[in-house]
């Protein structure tokens, strides 16, 4: 096996291991266990159990930019976004949302991470902020500063653009841990949220093209 296919190996269980046992009771031995190495041999390609993690961190943000692209945004560029989605009908803006959901719900890279981080949060404080700042607080800053662009560009309107992001935010996050707790209720957390996004462009004024 190459170092390249090591590496990634090396994330893929280990991250299985975390979403299975939690991240405290994980060991760099038992990481190396798992690939079919020795743990000097793990440290030649990570220095530590931290390195592991915030190589998967990087690698999801990574899978993310390319579903975006995928979808002809970028996902983090608030600013290129809001040209794209000034130029799209609703029913375009309901299928992109629908696949950034699907996406999130079955990649299974991002489904294990965010399985690990739900059941963390409540045991360790570091994993906690993790999990706020990746589900949290940066969905609303990228997305309230997208939706302040198209509020400038007359797309949208309101006078509170904070509680704006909310509205649209939390639903989505919502629907998402029901479904990572009942699977079963995709197609309804589906129709729900094409619901939520054309009443969403009602409230807020959003023209219909």
């Amino acid at each position: 096996m190459d170092t390249k296919a090591t590496k990634q190996r090396i994330l893929d269980e280990a991250l299985t291991l975390f979403s299975e046992k939690g991240y405290a009771n994980v060991f760099v031995g038992d990481i190396a266990q798992r690939v079919g190495i020795k743990a000097p041999s793990l440290y030649k390609h990570y220095k530590s159990k931290q390195a592991i993690f915030d190589a998967i961190i990087e690698e999801m943000n990574n899978r993310f930019i390319a579903q975006a692209g995928a979808l002809n945004i970028s996902g983090v560029d608030a600013g290129a976004d809001a040209d794209v989605y000034k130029n799209i009908d609703e029913d375009r803006l309901v299928k992109m949302g629908i696949s950034f959901f699907e996406y999130y719900l079955h990649d299974d890279y991002t489904r294990r991470f965010r399985k690990m981080l739900t059941i963390e949060q409540f045991h360790d404080k570091e994993l906690a902020a993790v999990y706020s700042k990746q589900y949290i607080d940066d969905p609303l800053s990228y997305q309230g500063m997208l939706l302040g662009l198209l509020v400038a560009q007359g797309i949208l309107a309101t006078d509170d653009i904070g509680t704006m992001t909310l509205h649209f935010y939390a639903p989505i996050y919502l629907l998402l841990t029901v479904c990572d707790r009942e699977p079963d209720r995709q197609e309804w957390a589906e129709g729900t949220l094409e619901k939520h996004i054309r009443q969403f462009n009602k409230i807020y004024g959003r023209s219909v093209r």
